[in-house]
């Protein structure tokens, strides 16, 4: 890919993180997800590690699905679209494999990824060797939009660690901080006016809405895995609506085979075949 076109593309991303005007990014789980959000409008697309990893049968945030995660960032890279990927914890302790993975995924085309502290057996890593993986990472790959995320306010008792933390990942040259789970508004403002870089948040149903989080300073939403798991959703109602003989909910709306047919165009690279002449993410 033409470097100044990468560059543009990361510039392009980062600037779409706006306090006031936050970036809505919408978490794809496999091809076909991305390719319809961006065929509804959204120029940007996140993916999903929860959609990612329960589609492969495996789970979430246990370091398992690297090989998914790549697989699917190679073809969502072929995208007119820009990409950021949730490489949960790095697959990987060693700083420079995860700055390896990062600086692959920024030749491949992707414009972004999450990187979290959250660690499998529930526990959260020291704030120190997270901070060298952040800065490995933005040695290896620049431009790539480094979004720190902490899981304080998802573990019990920790959630007086978040501003600790979001500091020294700032600090460590993370482009964002993304704290999932923090709903409260006078945290949510203290957070915002206290960090330099973008914070971003996760979208709940039951928490602030995004004029209100606009409104907040918050620059980015994300969905996380709150789309796919309403398409699982979906898909249940849906097949137990035509076992009971019930119409089913929403029908008329539903893409047809055609439609879905059609995502697969948005696939044909125009600048060639994915990953053309891009390094492989390293192992």
């Amino acid at each position: 890919m033409n470097d100044t076109h990468t560059a543009d593309r990361f510039e392009e991303f980062r600037a779409l993180h706006r306090p006031g005007a936050p970036l809505v990014l919408p978490n794809a789980w496999d091809h076909a997800s991305a390719a319809a959000l961006v065929a509804a409008g959204f120029r940007a697309v996140g993916t999903t590690s929860l959609g990612v990893a329960a589609a492969a049968g495996k789970p979430d945030a246990a370091g398992g699905t690297r090989a998914e995660t790549l697989a699917l960032a190679r073809g969502l890279s072929r995208l007119d679209a820009l990409v950021s990927v949730d490489i949960e914890g790095g697959f990987g302790g060693d700083p420079d494999e995860v700055g390896a993975l990062a600086a692959g995924l920024a030749a491949l085309g992707v414009v972004g990824v999450s990187l979290e502290d959250g660690r499998p057996d529930g526990s959260l890593t020291d704030p120190e060797h997270q901070c060298a993986v952040v800065r490995a990472v933005k040695a290896a790959a620049p431009g790539l939009f480094l979004n720190a995320r902490t899981d304080t306010y998802w573990l019990p008792g920790r959630a007086a660690e978040t501003e600790d933390r979001a500091l020294a990942y700032q600090e460590a040259g993370a482009d964002g901080v993304f704290v999932p789970g923090l709903l409260d508004r006078a945290a949510l403002t203290g957070l915002v006016t206290t960090l330099r870089v973008p914070l971003n948040v996760l979208y709940s149903p039951g928490g602030p809405s995004v004029p209100e989080l606009a409104g907040l300073g918050v620059a980015r939403i994300s969905t996380g895995s709150l789309l796919f798991r309403t398409a699982l959703h979906a898909a249940v109602g849906a097949a137990q609506a035509v076992a009971a003989g019930t119409p089913v909910a929403g029908a008329e709306q539903v893409p047809g085979y055609a439609d879905v047919d059609r995502l697969a165009e948005a696939f044909k690279a125009s600048r060639g075949p994915a990953g053309a002449g891009a390094a492989a993410p390293g192992r």
